[in-house]
């Protein structure tokens, strides 16, 4: 009788040991992201999703495991990426823009992916259905508040006829962001100018292209745009043309603005995979976005071009102080 007593005792006293050292050897969840390219929105949704998952419990380096590739603007570089991270069969791969998510995507219908700062998941056909995506994947889209940027628009040049844009006709996600603009100038009885750029080395020949053209200028969230936006405030700047764009460019010199912030759309992003890592499918968790919307102004940037910002503008917009 004592022995099995013994047994017992010794058995209860190895049993929370026994757990600890299984729970040891069982091997961290690994997350992997990438992304089209470099830029500060996109580095921003990579910050909020990491945050996100420490807070969760998920912290890297102890509890998760990491990696980050950037496609550095090529698509097929996001290919090559995509085809190598479904080699190293990660518990979820972050894609963030639309070019990675699609690589992705196309490389793998079984590790589950979660997509990033994508403007229209239905256009660029990584869901069919955003409440309902299936399958392996589901994310978080950036589909910019257009009809409220163009009204800003108005509302910082009260003689706007002409609009003038900038965007990658070769993005996805930017015809069918173009594609809303188009609608929105539309209905706001003004005319759109467009002009192509399909590199970052092509902004500034295409900005320059609408010097006298337009009254102001809308910057759209478009990957070429966003890693080469300087180039596009700097012939702006020097003609004096006020900029519109997503509230994350005002900082870089932009006038106005408005939109999400992208650490918070990370945020978003990082209990998505918190849920996948804890059981849930992705296909059966609904394609989220942000609801907080900022309008943030850069007076600096007006004083510059001589821009008398229309008081009641200034009055709702959140200033924001330029990047040195």
């Amino acid at each position: 009788m004592l022995r099995v007593w013994f047994r017992c005792a010794l058995a209860l006293l190895l049993a929370p040991l026994a757990a600890a050292q299984a729970q040891a050897q069982a091997p961290m969840p690994y997350v992997a992201f990438t992304a089209i390219v470099e830029h500060p929105a996109l580095d921003d949704v990579r910050k909020g999703a990491l945050e996100e998952l420490a807070a969760l419990g998920y912290k890297d380096k102890q509890t998760l495991r990491t990696s980050f590739d950037s496609a550095q603007g090529q698509p097929a570089n996001a290919a090559q990426i995509a085809a190598k991270l479904v080699g190293q069969r990660p518990s979820v791969i972050v894609a963030i823009s639309t070019p990675s998510a699609q690589s992705v995507l196309a490389a793998t219908n079984e590790v589950p992916i979660v997509f990033s700062a994508v403007t229209d998941p239905v256009a660029a056909k990584l869901v069919a259905d955003p409440a309902r995506p299936g399958a392996n994947v589901t994310g978080v889209t950036d589909m910019a508040p257009v009809a409220q940027q163009v009204e800003l628009a108005r509302q910082l040049v009260p003689s706007l006829k002409r609009l003038g844009v900038i965007y990658n006709p070769g993005e996805t996600n930017s015809i069918a962001l173009i594609a809303v603009l188009r609608r929105a100038v539309k209905d706001a009885g003004l005319e759109l100018v467009e002009s192509a750029a399909n590199r970052s080395a092509d902004l500034s020949a295409a900005a320059e292209r609408l010097v006298g053209r337009v009254d102001a200028l809308y910057l759209p969230t478009d990957n070429v745009v966003a890693s080469g936006l300087e180039a596009v405030v700097a012939v702006a700047r020097q003609n004096r043309m006020p900029t519109i764009g997503d509230a994350g460019y005002v900082p870089r010199g932009v006038l106005v603005g408005s939109g999400f912030n992208y650490v918070d759309l990370g945020r978003i992003t990082g209990r998505l995979v918190a849920d996948i890592l804890k059981g849930r499918k992705p296909g059966d968790l609904p394609v989220a976005s942000s609801t907080n919307l900022d309008v943030v102004l850069n007076a600096q940037e007006a004083q510059r071009i001589g821009l008398a910002v229309p008081p009641a503008l200034a009055a709702r917009a959140k200033p924001v102080a330029a990047n040195k």
